[in-house]
């Protein structure tokens, strides 16, 4: 399933695809990638909180859900010609309004027309567990 030499397992692949979409102007920055597996980090600035001055829910589950989806692309069955995400799911436990958070998205289930993903975001300076995140991805096959 997992090819490392493709270009969807590359961070410059995703780094080049995002320019002028969400996890672009966010600032997702994926580094990592392998089979089942994809990991990133977002630089954290005001523009990125609510108006109550704390992280914006919105901004974490970007980060997530990018590195999940970039994930399943990178791990999709062979044959499969994309995927569309069905459900996700966070549970936010903390906060942060400087520094960077890292998360590293895991597949734990991978069947022919789904794929379930976690992905814990982290505040990297503390360590401290920012927000549990789950998706499920329906894997899209050609007609």
């Amino acid at each position: 399933m997992f090819n490392a030499n493709a270009d969807r397992a590359q961070p410059e692949w995703w780094l080049e695809r995002q320019k002028d979409r969400l996890p672009g102007l966010i600032g997702v920055t994926p580094t990592e990638f392998g089979e089942g597996f994809a990991v990133g980090r977002l630089e954290l600035r005001p523009e990125l909180r609510a108006p109550n001055g704390f992280l914006h829910a919105a901004t974490v589950i970007a980060l997530a859900d990018t590195l999940c989806g970039y994930g399943c692309v990178a791990n999709l069955p062979d044959g499969a010609s994309g995927f569309t995400t069905v459900e996700v799911k966070s549970n936010f436990l903390g906060t942060a309004t400087e520094g960077t958070l890292v998360a590293r998205a895991t597949m734990v289930h991978s069947g022919r027309n789904t794929q379930v993903w976690d992905a814990p975001v982290v505040h990297e300076q503390t360590g401290k567990t920012i927000a549990l995140f789950r998706c499920t991805q329906m894997v899209l096959w050609p007609r």
